[in-house]
């Protein structure tokens, strides 16, 4: 564990130094490499790039001087250790800042850290937005709200999140197809935990040999308070009540704790926080895109040379495009209790436990373009037994760009459908921790935890209702927007059909069992040696249930009547369009269709066993005159993996196992060098791992013959884990009360990344697969076509994090109780992916090249209030891209007395614009096609509430 400082009696007054000592000149600010993006085909303006590493440089260097200025010498400095200091109370959003710089200050590794300045007060409604305000941090957002994070340029899947001490592995999951739908991979879902919860969250950037291996962006460590954290009796509530601009609903948020303890003897403590809220995220989004060739009946309206492109397949048409609302009705449960004994001085008990419960009612609706009787405008139709009958598609005029992408299109008689999808979905979380801490002796310490998680993650509900109609619309994105408009009646149910149902429930469960146990001896004050071990026993699985096209070939042949009559309603809180979709009690009771899944399939189940030691020596010694500090130190690791799963044979669900073993050996070293009290140097190398996502080892797939061509597709259980070298340089400057600028240089070298790779005529044998699974298939059977996940890709990564945060307590008056924190990180990086042997280069998934976060904040002991914009550049995904974003988030109090707070929080105060883009063909950079995919709006919302402490 890194050297965090605990926070240690938030309920007792806390002093921070108001003199700002002389530290000498301020570290050089590192400059910004020029910079092109390529995520979306459009290259990063220099002026925007230079205006962001200017703002960062003008914070940190007016900050400088300022600080210089009100500095005392070394001499001064001497004297006034022995003299009375000045100190002023401290509260609030400043308080936390001071605590948390005392803490990165302290470590003898890379971290940030967060802190709550009381009891159900962190500083922020969500832990994920809390973290996008440190550097090199950036999250991911769903209907406004934080979800998961990214950290250094690395995806989600990359970092590790630590509940207490012990790792957790939320199942994550989005209502959008395009942003992952239900996922098995390695990320957590802060979304699961109320932020009144927690007192203190930091994050690990360098590895050390006593931390866990794995998460090679860096840790995310989250706890729960503690009761031998206040003095006597402490309680807190908090109630609030918001509502969002898109759903006009009432959202009521509330927390309560109560802690007693008996003189540090023993102590309890209890908390929970409940939450209900609703979202929606209404947007445009096409798919499919791809050339398609039009019949002379579908371009008679077209110019000669318009309608050779489109008969000769040159251009490209999307598949469709659709008008989208995705809502949710959340419900958010969090309890933690906590109970410490000291039977005696030298010896601490904690049992931790933690229930999360967090539920989902969504609904999706969609008006679309529907390619299931053929291409958006150029297919056929299919007459519903005389009920809906419809003439070819007509293109009355088209525009397309310069890599034939249609861009507009004026048709008749084309296909149309209405999407009406219901879901629900809830995640639970249970954790039981019991840790230990003995002071054995003045010299040797011993502390461990031992405890056990579970998380299910259940969708048994995720339906589908489709209904059909045929009309004329022109549909037109030229612009940064898609823009429909519709040539007839959306909103008469005798222009729609029945299409088609489909039903399906996905499960998952994730289960942890974990104990640990270190000791630390010490030589002298400056030499330490700590050793451990440690296991971990991870297990996740789970299925997926489906029954699809119920009632299609009945409605299709005319043997059951597809009309809507008394099934529908009319939806009308898209922008300004409006069109049916269909009330599912009313339609199932109607069409006689009884909810039904079939047999389960894409069963799996993972486990990973690790055991893990570990010897760590952390020093204090002098170089050139200067103290030094910190530790270097070796972690073994042994893990065992064992995939199952089924294999689609004929099929039939064919039971599959495999094994896999792998072990290494971690490095590590982090050193600080103390030029004075302010002004410290940190350095760091270290070797560390990342295992793959849970999708990726699981062994589902198929094996299938057609004739005499075998081909087989697999998941991959023998994929190794990526290892990254990694090496980090920052320069920190501590001064005034909160006062501090940092610049930081870090560099990963990364191998082993998957990707999805595909070979021909292979042997069977070479697939791992046991024989006898097909008839006639043996060892020596060649395999047309294999297709599975492998380690196929290096990537480099190398980026600089600069940081700045102070009190303007140089300004007059009132304007003293000003401050500001600023950050912005800039990332360079590729990945070499080795293709028909040749090496190609491509971006890192996931990784913005840019983030920057800033905070402006104004605070008194009676009111104060802080507004945050937070920027990350665009960035790629598998099939896809992000483009950049801009979120403003803003609070403000009133301490109405001195023991209750009023509250104002107002997320998302731009109601700003989440955008996907994709291409065909040419792929992104200034020759590809760029193509809108999504773009979404969630709407602001605002709470106000009161916070109580007692």
């Amino acid at each position: 564990m890194s050297s965090i400082l605990d926070l240690a009696d938030t309920s007792r007054s806390s002093t921070l130094p108001i003199a700002a000592p002389n530290v000498g000149a301020p570290p050089r600010i590192l400059r910004r490499h020029q910079y092109m993006s390529v995520h979306g085909g459009n290259p990063m303006s220099r002026s925007k790039i230079a205006l962001l590493v200017g703002a960062a440089q003008l914070v940190m260097a007016a900050l400088a001087p300022v600080a210089q200025a009100h500095a005392a010498d070394q001499a001064q400095a001497a004297a006034a250790d022995n003299a009375e200091v000045d100190a002023v109370v401290v509260t609030g959003f400043r308080k936390s800042l001071g605590v948390a710089r005392e803490a990165k200050k302290a470590s003898a590794i890379v971290t940030d850290v967060i802190v709550a300045e009381d009891m159900a007060k962190f500083p922020d409604l969500n832990l994920a937005e809390s973290l996008q305000r440190l550097p090199g941090v950036a999250i991911n957002r769903e209907g406004g709200e934080g979800r998961r994070v990214s950290l250094r340029g690395l995806g989600p899947d990359f970092t590790r999140v630590q509940l207490n001490g012990m790792e957790v592995l939320g199942n994550v999951d989005s209502p959008m197809d395009s942003r992952g739908q239900t996922s098995r991979d390695r990320a957590f879902d802060f979304n699961i935990f109320a932020s009144e919860l927690f007192s203190k969250v930091d994050v690990r950037k360098s590895f050390s040999a006593e931390q866990d291996e794995g998460g090679m962006a860096g840790t995310v460590g989250l706890y729960t308070a503690k009761p031998f954290d206040y003095a006597g009796t402490k309680g807190a509530l908090s109630l609030q009540a918001g509502t969002n601009s898109a759903t006009k609903d009432t959202q009521p948020r509330g927390a309560a704790m109560i802690a007693k303890n008996w003189d540090d003897k023993f102590g309890l403590l209890a908390s929970v926080a409940y939450s209900k809220r609703k979202t929606e995220e209404q947007g445009y989004n096409t798919y499919g895109a791809g050339t398609q060739r039009a019949q002379a009946a579908n371009v008679v309206k077209l110019s000669a040379a318009d309608a050779a492109k489109a008969t000769n397949g040159e251009l490209i048409f999307a598949r469709g495009n659709r008008l989208s609302v995705w809502g949710s009705d959340q419900e958010r449960l969090g309890v933690t209790a906590a109970a410490q004994w000291r039977p005696v001085e030298t010896v601490t008990l904690t049992l931790d436990a933690l229930h999360g419960k967090f539920t989902n009612d969504r609904t999706e609706i969609h008006l679309a373009t529907r390619a299931s009787v053929g291409s958006t405008v150029l297919g056929g139709s299919t007459p519903h037994s005389g009920n809906l009958v419809s003439a070819p598609p007509v293109l009355n005029s088209i525009q397309y760009d310069k890599h034939n992408t249609v861009v507009y299109a004026d048709v008749d008689n084309t296909v149309f459908a209405t999407e009406t999808r219901r879901q629900s979905a809830k995640n639970t979380f249970d954790q039981l921790v019991l840790t230990g801490e003995w002071n054995v002796s003045d010299k040797l310490r011993v502390d461990g935890h031992i405890g056990q998680e579970t998380s299910d993650y259940d969708i048994p509900i995720s339906d589908k209702f489709y209904t059909e109609a045929f009309g004329g619309l022109i549909t037109d994105y030229r612009g940064d927007s898609g823009k429909n408009t519709y040539k007839w009646n959306t909103t008469d149910a005798n222009n729609y059909r029945a299409h088609e149902i489909d039903f399906s429930a996905t499960y998952q469960t994730t289960e942890l069992k974990n104990a640990e146990f270190n000791a630390a001896y010490d030589f002298n004050d400056g030499l330490t040696l700590k050793g451990g071990l440690s296991y971990r026993g991870f297990k996740n699985e789970g299925y997926s249930q489906t029954n699809d096209d119920v009632n299609r070939t009945a409605w299709e042949k005319g043997t059951l009547d597809n009309r809507l009559d008394g099934v529908t309603k009319v939806f009308t809180q898209h922008d300004d369009q409006s069109w049916i979709i269909v009330d599912w009690d009313k339609a199932l009771a109607k069409y006689g269709v009884t909810r039904t899944l079939g047999a389960p399939r894409s069963i799996y189940a993972v486990e990973e066993d690790t055991t893990a030691g570990y010897l760590q020596l952390d020093w204090k010694t002098q170089l050139m005159g200067l103290p030094v500090r910190g530790n270097t130190g070796l972690r073994a690791y042994d893990t065992e993996l064992t995939s199952s799963g089924v294999l689609a044979v004929r099929g039939v669900n064919t039971p599959t196992v495999a094994k896999k073993t792998y072990s290494g050996v971690l490095p590590s070293l982090n050193a600080v060098v103390e030029v004075s009290d302010r002004f410290q140097i940190r350095v760091a190398a270290a070797q560390n791992i990342n295992r793959p996502a849970l999708g990726a080892y699981a062994m589902n797939g198929s094996v299938s013959v057609d004739g005499t061509t075998v081909t087989v597709s697999t998941g991959n259980p023998n994929l190794e884990p990526y290892t990254s070298d990694e090496f980090d340089l920052a320069a920190e400057w501590y001064f005034g009360g909160v006062g501090m600028l940092t610049a930081g240089l870090f560099h990963k070298n990364i191998d082993g990344l998957i990707a999805s790779q595909t070979t021909t005529n292979v042997s069977y044998a070479s697939t791992g697969l046991a024989e006898g699974i097909y008839p006639g298939v043996t060892a020596t059977t060649n395999v047309a076509s294999y297709t599975r996940q492998v380690n196929l890709r290096n990537a480099k990564l190398t980026g600089v994090e600069l940081s700045a945060q102070s009190d303007f307590f140089f300004l007059p008056g009132a304007l003293k109780n000003m401050g500001a924190v600023a950050n912005l990180t800039l990332i360079d990086s590729k990945t070499i992916n080795l293709v028909n042997g040749k090496n190609q280069e491509t971006d890192i998934f996931g990784l913005s090249d840019i983030n920057a976060n800033a905070t402006l904040y104004y605070e008194t002991a009676k009111y104060g209030g802080r507004i945050s914009a937070n920027y990350r550049s665009d960035y790629l995904i598998d099939s896809g891209a992000f483009n950049a974003t801009t979120y403003v988030d803003a609070s403000a109090f009133y301490q109405l007395t001195p023991r209750v707070r009023l509250s104002l929080d107002a997320i998302n105060l731009t109601d700003e614009r989440e955008e996907q883009v994709n291409s065909f063909n040419n792929g992104f950079g200034e020759t590809g096609a760029k193509r809108l995919w999504n773009f979404t709006t969630s709407g602001r919302t605002v709470f106000v509430g009161a916070n109580i402490q007692f």
